[in-house]
């Protein structure tokens, strides 16, 4: 079902695209594949590989045949800040591998265990599930972030995911001036059931924002999605744009947007902490979720950034299909990223948060 504001309709966009056949990198391939999925466990630590891979080898570099020592602390240190962890984490590891263990060998394995074990402790605070109030209706949701972070995959994932449960979700395709992005929206919504609405190319996307909300409350939908183009953190005008989509949201319905995710890209390392820092001035944000974690050795990026802002982490993200994003948990990611196995007990906090 699609509520197109000008009328039009447009086609062939994904060849475009994707500079390929639009039948083999169509919506249904990305967000759906049909083929048997590994269980979540070994995609997340498939995804996180690289950034495991990586700290790993660091780790046995610096402690094979060595005793511990301020020298190999500080090598230890090195190697955590390179793998993004921020350097709050990565001193209360080596602090945490120190203790008490001055001139004794260290196996790899039990560094990489204390390391598994302060990551959890870093991140419990802040794996929380998305909740949608069933008492604000249409519950709006708000989707920003630069560009190429994943903004419209994402909604179409939880798309998919919402109206899986029963629940009736309308698109809003604010990301006006890619027209790609406009035909995604109506392709999913039409695979998903789900009212997409849509305005000229260019068109002012904090009117459509208006429109979607007043549109979603005739219908009845539960929620609503709303996608807004990317937007480099360090625009101005973007940015004031962005403030306004939010002002307007309001003026539809003034509780709204009840929540405000961050689409952020793993590979873009330490740049992320500051596209946190201007986005949640900025939009409100009220929680994270964490992209193309299989495409980077630098997955370490979300520990500095929950030590940073304390804000929660709702989704990450490890491939294109619909379940290959899930519910952020604590204890798999820190285990996934330290090479542990999903057995492995850390005896630390709260374990899977993941349902």
């Amino acid at each position: 079902m699609s509520a197109d504001l000008d009328g039009s309709k447009k086609g062939g966009f994904f060849s475009r695209l994707f500079g390929g056949e639009e039948k083999d990198r169509s919506p249904e391939k990305t967000v759906d594949s049909p083929q048997p999925k590994a269980s979540w466990w070994s995609r997340l630590s498939g995804g996180l590989a690289k950034t495991s891979q990586s700290i790993s080898q660091g780790v046995a570099d610096v402690f094979t045949k060595r005793k511990l020592d301020a020298l190999t602390l500080e090598e230890l240190e090195d190697v955590l800040v390179r793998a993004d962890l921020g350097v709050g984490a990565a001193t209360r590891i080596t602090k945490a591998v120190g203790q008490a263990r001055y001139e004794k060998n260290i196996a790899p394995e039990e560094v990489r265990r204390i390391l598994a074990q302060e990551v959890e402790s870093v991140l419990s605070p802040v794996a929380k599930p998305f909740d949608i109030d069933e008492m604000k209706k249409p519950f709006v949701v708000l989707v920003v972030g630069v560009n190429g972070s994943g903004k419209t995959t994402t909604i179409a994932k939880l798309a998919s995911k919402w109206t899986a449960e029963g629940k009736k979700v309308l698109l809003a395709a604010g990301d006006t001036f890619r027209a790609a992005a406009v035909e995604q929206l109506r392709v999913w919504g039409e695979r998903f059931g789900a009212e997409v609405v849509s305005g000229p190319e260019g068109s002012d996307a904090a009117s459509l924002a208006f429109d979607a909300v007043k549109l979603a409350k005739q219908n009845g939908a539960d929620v609503v999605l709303m996608d807004t183009a990317g937007r480099l953190q360090n625009r101005v005008e973007l940015m004031a744009e962005l403030e306004k989509i939010v002002r307007v949201i309001k003026k539809a319905e003034p509780e709204a947007p009840h929540a405000v995710l961050l689409v952020l890209d793993a590979t873009v390392g330490q740049n992320a902490l500051q596209q946190v820092e201007v986005f949640e001035r900025i939009a409100g944000v009220t929680g994270i979720v964490m992209t193309k974690l299989d495409g980077t050795a630098r997955g370490g990026i979300l520990v500095a950034i929950a030590e940073a802002y304390r804000l929660p982490i709702h989704f990450i993200g490890v491939g294109e299909g619909a379940d290959d994003l899930e519910p952020f948990s604590a204890g798999e990611f820190a285990r996934a990223i330290a090479g542990l196995s999903q057995q492995d007990t850390l005896h630390i906090g709260s374990e899977d948060q993941r349902g």
